[in-house]
């Protein structure tokens, strides 16, 4: 499954590519582990500096876990006009299929703060989704 998805908030672009990790998984044991890989573009017009990140982490049945911390992969990326960000991270589900979205926390060099948006994208394992 190679989908992207991607939301632009106030010129800052974000596109996610989430891939299941097959040699990483155990679905007899209920653990099935999934990378995302992550672009932030800056496409407006100010430079921005990412503070913070908020996650919001939906397994098959529907139950939500919260993940909130500083910067993202131990980075606070700071990205003038024009410049871009790539990282990856993985998220462990004990489902086959389940969803993530959130925001990053962002602040202007001018001093105004604001929340990046991260549409909903989908985790699922090859062969759950038709």
């Amino acid at each position: 499954m190679n989908t992207q998805f991607e939301t632009v908030t106030r010129g800052i672009r974000i596109t996610v590519q989430p891939e299941y990790l097959p040699d990483r998984s155990d679905p007899g044991a209920g653990n099935f582990l999934f990378a995302y890989h992550i672009t932030i573009q800056n496409e407006g017009d100010e430079p921005v500096k990412l503070l913070s990140r908020h996650w919001i982490i939906t397994d098959g049945t529907g139950k939500q876990e919260q993940v909130r911390g500083p910067g993202v992969v131990g980075e606070q990326p700071h990205l003038q006009p024009g410049e871009g960000f790539r990282y990856t991270s993985a998220c462990p589900l004990p489902t086959p299929v389940g969803s993530m979205q959130g925001s990053f926390q962002m602040l202007t060099d001018g001093g105004e703060a604001f929340d990046a948006e991260i549409q909903p994208f989908t985790l699922a394992s090859p062969g759950t989704l038709h």
